[in-house]
């Protein structure tokens, strides 16, 4: 059986797309992007459905890919979208691109009174449609992409028309248009907004209240570092030290660069990286 999917990693590739993207007046749009092991959401991969075909597009291929921009601020091209506000947000921060006449499945089932707001739910309510949501953590920062990953990323778009074309209809049936258009344009100004320190988040850490005063000033500078070491090299907070190992820092009285990686509170490779900025911290040098 012949895919229903292109990825698309090259200039040559892109200009079939582009193509078919261009000369569609209506197109489903998607995202899969890594906000579990990046301090900024990392974006992974761009799908655009014409109806035929779901394009599955590379951002990690260095393509330019500012024909999709004149496509999304179309106002004469729709674009459909579920739950679209960080797919909107990530591609306004990553390409400055603007959107103009959406409609989002998720906002649309919400206004018509429907509880389930999963698109896995609501395939199945308004399709009888059935999807598997098994590879939402898969390493899609990660290249090449698996069969299995690009079948899965094709098939949250191939429906969205179909659905939309059934919430559109209720919503003109029950008066409702004008009220799914002021929350679309809500959707439409998201901004993407970089993350700011909790200034009060190594409280919440398990094991703060144990510490004593000296420990909770330690631990409070160690929180500090690793939310701009994490910022630095775009790196989730955890991946640059868990918050168990920032406690077990804090309650060491006589910090050395041995003590780091015999306790096993550093790998060597962490130790190399970030040990004598710890100690400074830790010693308060």
């Amino acid at each position: 059986m012949k895919r229903a999917w292109s990825l698309i990693e090259t200039p040559q590739q892109l200009a079939g797309a582009k193509k078919a993207i261009c000369a569609s007046g209506i197109i489903a749009i998607d995202t899969e992007y890594d906000s579990f092991r990046y301090f900024h959401e990392k974006l992974c991969l761009i799908q655009v459905q014409t109806g035929v075909k779901t394009w599955l597009i590379d951002p990690l291929a260095g393509l330019d890919l500012s024909f999709l921009g004149k496509v999304l601020i179309d106002p004469d091209v729709l674009k459909i979208l579920h739950a679209g506000d960080n797919d909107i947000r990530i591609l306004k921060r990553d390409y400055a691109f603007a959107f103009r006449n959406i409609f989002d499945t998720h906002r649309a089932a919400s206004l018509l009174g429907c509880h389930r707001l999963s698109l896995l739910t609501l395939l199945e309510g308004y399709l009888g449609v059935t999807l598997e949501k098994k590879m939402q953590r898969s390493r899609w920062d990660l290249r090449p992409l698996s069969e299995e990953q690009l079948d899965y990323a094709s098939r949250d778009t191939v429906h969205l028309l179909g659905l939309y074309r059934k919430l559109d209809r209720e919503l003109n049936e029950r008066g409702l248009e004008k009220e799914a258009a002021r929350l679309f344009a809500e959707i439409i100004a998201a901004t993407w907004h970089p993350k700011t320190l909790d200034r009060l988040g190594h409280r919440k850490i398990q094991g703060y209240p144990t510490l004593t005063a000296e420990q909770k000033e330690r631990l409070r500078k160690l929180f500090r570092w690793r939310f701009e070491k994490a910022r630095e090299t775009n790196r989730a907070s955890f991946m640059v030290l868990p918050d168990q190992h920032l406690v077990d820092l804090s309650r060491l009285d006589d910090a050395s660069l041995d003590a780091l990686t015999v306790s096993g509170l550093l790998s060597p490779k962490k130790a190399a990286h970030f040990g004598a900025e710890l100690l400074k911290i830790l010693t308060n040098r």
